[in-house]
């Protein structure tokens, strides 16, 4: 089995699901009493969080820089990000610390190309919808990505800082959400990218008409088929 390196805390709540997903899938593959052999780095979410707002984007980096090498210092063979939004660093974190970033946007474009689907909605922090990092995976693959309106962009956006990262689940948030979805359906979306680890908390795939790509789960199985040296892993 490798060892990965998780880096986390952004936030601690989707981390714990990480943590478990990926437990979890490789003791379902290996059975008996084997579990995930692999490294944690936490951040303190606030300072990152304040970093972001001051649009101090090179000392946001240079948090993740310290994170990955303490996890390479610590023999991990791959990093996971816990978080959708830090994969807007990822091809300059691997080119730096030399280690494999297993990507989210690439995990999910995968797992989209082969569900058939050729036009997505995605859900995420603005700078998630609104930049390239996640949405030039799926180009690339052939599929399409839609996003909300401005006012829901902003209201998705501050409704994951302000709830979702600290756990609060708050009913009109979700219905909120649910007509976020199903606006973008009209619009010709097939499925829905639930582009923030924290989203997952508010939906699931019960709560909507169309099919849910859950990044969190789908980005924790392919960091156990990478671990376990599965045969199309990242």
């Amino acid at each position: 089995m490798k060892r990965i390196g998780l880096i986390g805390g952004i936030s601690w709540v989707s981390t714990v699901d990480y943590y478990r997903y990926i437990n979890l899938g490789i003791n379902a593959r290996l059975g008996a009493n084997n579990f995930a052999e692999c490294i944690i780095y936490s951040f303190n979410y606030q300072e990152l969080i304040a970093k972001n707002n001051a649009g101090d984007t090179e000392g946001t980096y240079q948090l993740l820089l310290a994170a990955a090498m303490h996890l390479k210092n610590g023999k991990a063979t791959a990093l996971v990000l816990c978080a959708n939004t830090m994969h807007m660093y990822a091809e300059r974190l691997e080119q730096e610390v030399n280690l494999p970033v297993i990507h989210i946007a690439t995990a999910t474009a995968i797992t989209i190309k082969h569900a058939g689907l050729k036009k997505v909605g995605l859900l995420g922090t603005k700078f998630t919808m609104e930049r390239d990092f996640f949405k030039d995976k799926l180009t690339a693959r052939g599929i399409q990505t839609i996003i909300p309106e401005e006012a829901d962009r902003d209201f998705v956006h501050k409704t994951i800082f302000e709830e979702l990262g600290k756990g609060i689940v708050v009913e009109a948030t979700k219905q909120r959400y649910v007509a976020i979805i199903e606006e973008l359906k009209s619009r010709g979306a097939e499925g829905v990218i639930l582009g923030c680890t924290e989203i997952p908390l508010l939906i699931k795939q019960s709560d909507v008409t169309i099919p849910v790509f859950d990044t969190t789960l789908i980005h924790s199985d392919t960091a156990v088929s990478f671990m376990l040296g599965e045969s199309g892993s990242l």
